[in-house]
């Protein structure tokens, strides 16, 4: 199976390198979606930008893919079952949730000369980056893409009530299952408690499994093709 890989936040393509393999390995095609101003050079992209770019990727396959987002990007996964519910086989959602329509995107750190650049590891102390090492945190801040202002304050818009049919898996890396149904329960993701078939798996790591675990990922990833 086609299995599309969207990074959160910050990232470019290269933040599935160590996954890519092993996807390949288990019999997949890994495609890492490259997101207009995250990696290209662009400031002034937009949400819409990045949209369109994840659908051209689900258009291009030649069945019906896995759509994966990470953090900021599950909402990108959710519009993509939003504009094409019958072509993708179903949504994995790691270490996130989609928002409902009407959200800014990811409207969540100090913007500087028309980009949210990656604010430092300080709001992230504790679960999110307790797996991270120095190394690995010193290269992921050197590599950090500042966010377009035209992506992080875009607005999302969800029109197209069979996304509720789509499949979804929520991986909970630096929370837990049972925390993640408290949340859906609780009203705090509307989209999911309305969606009709939501799986939540755990895995053991903090906010950025894709770094630190690679392989458990990309098997979780495997499952869920199937």
């Amino acid at each position: 199976m086609d299995i599309l890989l969207i990074g959160g936040l910050w990232l470019d393509t290269s933040a599935w390198d160590d996954v890519v393999p092993e996807l390949e390995a288990l019999g997949h095609r890994a495609v890492p979606v490259a997101l207009p101003g995250q990696g290209d050079g662009s400031t002034t992209a937009t949400l819409e930008d990045q949209v369109a770019a994840v659908l051209a990727a689900v258009d291009a396959t030649a069945g019906r893919p896995l759509v994966v987002g990470h953090s900021a990007a599950c909402t990108l996964a959710w519009l993509a079952a939003d504009a094409r519910p019958e072509k993708i086989a179903g949504v994995v959602l790691i270490g996130g949730f989609p928002w409902d329509d009407g959200k800014l995107y990811a409207d969540l750190f100090e913007m500087t000369d028309g980009v949210m650049p990656f604010p430092g590891w300080e709001p992230f102390e504790g679960p999110d980056s307790a797996d991270l090492s120095d190394e690995v945190k010193a290269a992921f801040a050197a590599k950090a893409v500042p966010v377009p202002e035209g992506v992080a304050r875009g607005v999302v818009h969800l029109t197209d009530e069979r996304r509720f049919d789509v499949p979804v898996v929520v991986v909970c890396p630096e929370f837990t299952p049972e925390q993640a149904r408290q949340w859906i329960e609780a009203g705090d993701v509307p989209e999911l408690a309305r969606a009709k078939n939501v799986d939540l798996v755990d895995l053991d790591s903090g906010h950025w499994p894709m770094f630190t675990r690679p392989a458990a990922l990309a098997a979780l990833l495997a499952s869920s093709a199937r």
